[in-house]
């Protein structure tokens, strides 16, 4: 009997063997690709294909098909580029302070000191606090009723007064940028201090005896191994607070005077408060294709680094 299944085998051609070796891998894979592509590819088609369609839950009738009509309307709404220009700030603001501190706390708890593992903690805390709780408790810091916040800003003369710069149509928006910075900084610490902990320590020891200072080590060492790792982290933590409208909804709803509406926010009122997801749904297009176009880029880049 064995030798007939030995016959067997060795009798087919060997791309049946290909195939197989070939298919076997998208086997074991299919579920989790059902799974993506029933919550993640097709509610993305069809949210794609409402930025082409009028769908207002208020006006139900005059729903149809309407072409590049949203998008039109959009380029022609001054609070989309209002909202476009904020979201540019609340991004780059908010990345440029998590990433800087980030990269200063890796660096930190990548030295051995007493008590380490305690301020590891305390450092990686915020990433598990939820970002509703995390607005709620900013903006009740910056009430100048509750909150110690605009009083030590008025003993630094940062403020003239004890006032809450969230009502502050010039100062609103870094509210949120700050609790923003609060929440992020863990990611860039703990990605970072893991690519820290990856690179060999004899290459340190050799800069030292070859006389290098600690900025050379970290200029020549340091740097060119976490170049990969700072592509992808920063990549992702862009496109994360793009679209990230949770503390800008709890803190300010987008206001005052809609000088706190970054897109996502401004997505969220078009789409849950008018119910027009036809109009939201193009705007989410919209920043769609810009986080990919940036996406590419990026990768583009770390591609360049790993040759």
């Amino acid at each position: 009997m064995m030798l007939d299944v030995r016959m067997v085998e060795t009798a087919r051609p060997p791309r049946f063997h290909r195939l197989r070796m070939l298919a076997e891998p998208w086997l074991y894979m299919s579920p989790t690709l059902i799974l993506i592509g029933l919550f993640i590819f097709v509610p993305m088609m069809i949210g794609i294909s409402y930025a082409f369609q009028n769908i207002q839950l208020l006006n139900p009738l005059d729903s149809g098909w309407v072409g590049l009509d949203n998008f039109r309307e959009m380029f022609d709404d001054r609070r989309f580029f209002k909202a476009l220009g904020h979201t540019a700030n609340w991004t780059l603001t908010s990345l440029g302070l998590q990433f800087f501190l980030g990269l200063g706390l890796a660096l930190l708890l990548n030295r051995e000191f007493p008590l380490r593992r305690w301020v590891q903690a305390l450092v990686f805390l915020p990433w598990a606090v939820p970002a509703f709780l995390s607005g709620l408790t900013w903006s009740w810091l910056l009430n100048p009723v509750i909150g110690i916040l605009p009083h030590w800003m008025t003993a630094l003369h940062l403020i003239s007064e004890p006032y809450n710069i969230l009502s502050d149509p010039q100062l609103a928006l870094y509210g949120p940028v700050i609790a923003n910075v609060w929440f992020g900084i863990p990611f860039f610490a703990i990605t970072l201090l893991a690519a820290l902990q990856s690179i060999p320590k004899d290459l340190y020891e050799a800069a030292s005896m070859d006389g290098a200072s600690s900025w050379q080590q970290f200029r020549r060492v340091t740097l060119p191994f976490l170049a990969p790792m700072i592509a992808i982290t920063v990549m992702l933590r862009t496109i994360w607070i793009a679209n990230f409208a949770d503390l800008i909804v709890v803190m300010t709803d987008g206001g005052p005077a809609g000088s706190t509406s970054i897109l996502s926010s401004y997505i969220f009122t078009t789409a849950y408060r008018k119910l027009d997801f036809g109009y939201a749904s193009a705007m989410a297009v919209f920043l769609l294709i810009l986080m990919t176009c940036y996406a590419l880029v990026l990768l583009r880049i770390r591609h360049q680094m790993l040759k």
